[in-house]
């Protein structure tokens, strides 16, 4: 195949199959943005400007595991017969990539939560919260990936996502596949926070020198401190 004929096909199969990610990204990234701001604020302080950003947070914050189900853009593309230049070099490489930051994006989020948790002296119920986060972000899913539903429609559409949502909770197959992405979710959460965790300190070590790593590896490996 030509060299002007593969950068041609290579550019419509981006444009085709990819246009998705920087939006979706953005969206992913605001509730990591907004974790930082909420949970890592110095002051404790919860004004009515925090109170908003909390919900602004819990509302967007479905769009980073959300990433998840974008695997479909990459199997729909396998799946137009591209070469397998175009499939490996072009498609691949940025829908994983996209998939694997939009849910580091929430893994920090929540971590950013439990922080947050730990300094209020309620960490006991970082867990519960975690696992609470999960089923609301797998309702969420849900809603955006079968519904077509957006973060902003709590305010533009309220009364048409509370009437989806008692719908969709009273029939078995919306509750099967909101249950299964609870358990997916759940799981890679649990994974990629302890590689999360685990890069951290080794990054804490290799500053700290060996010696006072190992001393202070007690203290290091709180969960809700690490970051």
């Amino acid at each position: 195949m030509p060299m002007r004929t593969l950068l041609v096909d290579a550019w419509k199969a981006w444009n085709i199959h990819s246009g998705w990610i920087v939006w979706n990204l953005f969206l992913a990234f605001i509730p990591l943005a907004l974790s930082v701001w909420l949970f890592r604020r110095k002051s404790r302080s919860r004004s009515i400007l925090w109170w908003v950003g909390f919900l602004v947070f819990i509302a967007f914050l479905p769009n980073a595991p959300y990433l998840l189900t974008d695997i479909i853009h990459l199997i729909k593309a396998i799946r137009d017969y591209y070469s397998v230049w175009i499939i490996t070099l072009v498609l691949i490489p940025p829908h994983l990539f996209a998939i694997i930051a939009g849910f580091e994006a929430y893994v920090i989020s929540l971590i950013n939560l439990g922080y947050y948790l730990h300094r209020q002296g309620v960490g006991k119920f970082i867990i519960w919260t975690e696992l609470m986060t999960h089923a609301l972000c797998a309702v969420g899913v849900y809603l955006g990936r079968f519904k077509r539903f957006n973060s902003w429609d709590f305010i533009t559409q309220p009364d048409d996502l509370a009437r989806s949502v008692l719908n969709d909770l009273t029939e078995k197959r919306p509750v099967l596949v909101i249950v299964i992405t609870f358990v997916v979710i759940t799981v890679l959460y649990w994974m990629m926070k302890q590689v999360t965790l685990g890069l951290v300190l080794r990054m804490r070590q290799a500053r700290a020198g060996g010696t006072d790593s190992g001393e202070n590896s007690d203290t290091d490996t709180d969960t809700s401190t690490v970051l």
